[in-house]
């Protein structure tokens, strides 16, 4: 495909603290120009369509228990924009200075009272940020996998997060996937968890 010209340039549209809109002066293939609205963390100057850097801002957490593998930690957290309860994997942003393995202790003993080893024996090709909702924002997240111990709370959420811990077996999986309201990325991951072996749990990363 020929390189062309997609974007004149970008103007700030609200300057709020955690998530501001923007709008591209885009151009259509036939050199039209036309607004195209999207979302992004990022301060200006750093939002990804004007540096091309990849970096990530958050991490989506895959925790299965360490004394019994065939189990999932999993939150049913309620999300303002649909007006009700989500079935996710725990997931949190990532903090200045910390890594995401570092994010995944500190965010999954904040969100579930539970306490998270990394597992870290896999490709470092799924190690990297990948993009998500690449049509509305440009925030991209690592996935990180470990063992989660300990007995689930939420004596460490905060005043704005309504959340249930829930340990879900293959069966209740499958029940949360048929009747549960559910993000596409824990769909995906729970696909993997429903195939995997709990003698060898993460024998699905080995591409």
């Amino acid at each position: 495909m020929n390189e062309r010209e997609h974007v004149r340039g970008w103007k700030k549209q609200t300057d709020n603290k955690f998530l501001n809109m923007y709008e591209a002066d885009a151009v259509d293939i036939n050199g039209n120009s036309f607004s195209y609205y999207f979302a992004t963390r990022r301060k200006d100057g750093e939002l990804m369509c004007q540096t091309g850097k990849l970096w990530a801002e958050g991490a989506v957490f895959y925790a299965l228990l360490k004394d019994d593998p065939s189990k999932i930690l999993l939150v049913r957290q309620y999300r303002y924009p649909v007006n009700n309860y989500v079935y996710e994997l725990p997931a949190g942003l990532i903090d200045e200075g910390e890594t995401a393995w570092q994010a995944a202790v500190r965010e999954i003993k904040e969100e579930t009272g539970m306490d998270f080893e990394p597992f870290t024996d896999y490709p470092d090709c799924l190690k990297r940020p990948f993009i998500q909702s690449q049509g509305m924002a440009d925030e991209c997240d690592i996935t990180v996998y470990g063992y989660a111990t300990g007995k689930p709370s939420v004596e460490g959420n905060e005043a704005t997060e309504d959340i249930e811990v829930i340990i879900a077996d293959k069966e209740k999986v499958k029940k949360i996937l048929s009747e549960g309201l559910v993000t596409i990325r824990a769909e995906y991951l729970l696909m993997q968890f429903l195939k995997s072996n709990p003698d060898n749990p993460f024998e699905f990363l080995n591409i």
